[in-house]
């Protein structure tokens, strides 16, 4: 996979999302932080949450908060998890991946491969994915 190169509005996301999980790490219970930038240009946060061995990643909860602000469209999502004292740029799961790629099929995901940072469109990490047609009129 060719990864497009970060710019300053990319990392900006980045440390957003490093914000977050780093004002709210609990150990078993909020340990990946999310940030996604939406249309407007405006960056909404969000943390996962664990109850009962499982619960919602960061990125839906991000995406929640845009939602709930009247934003419908992102532009770009990243999420982060802390091992031993440092940051690290994680892989969107397949479900978070489905819900980028339901809401904004243009959007692009900030990940890391093969130990270089950069973005890639959700539809090339979803390959003959599923199209629910959910939000069609």
């Amino acid at each position: 996979m060719r990864l497009e190169p970060l710019d300053e509005r990319d990392r900006e996301l980045v440390a957003a999302a490093e914000d977050v999980l780093g004002r709210n790490y609990r150990a078993g219970r909020h340990t990946v932080g999310a940030a996604l930038r939406a249309v407007s240009g405006e960056i909404y946060t969000g943390i996962n949450v664990e109850a009962c061995g499982y619960g919602p990643c960061a990125e839906p909860i991000a995406a929640g908060a845009a939602f709930s602000h009247g934003e419908r469209d992102i532009l770009a999502i990243v999420a982060v998890s802390r091992r031993d004292g440092a940051y690290h740029v994680l892989p969107p799961c397949g479900n978070c991946r489905q819900m980028v790629l339901d809401y904004s099929p243009e959007a692009r995901v900030i990940l890391e491969v093969d130990g270089q940072l950069g973005k890639a469109p959700v539809s090339e990490l979803l390959p003959v994915a599923f199209r629910s047609g959910l939000g069609e009129d």
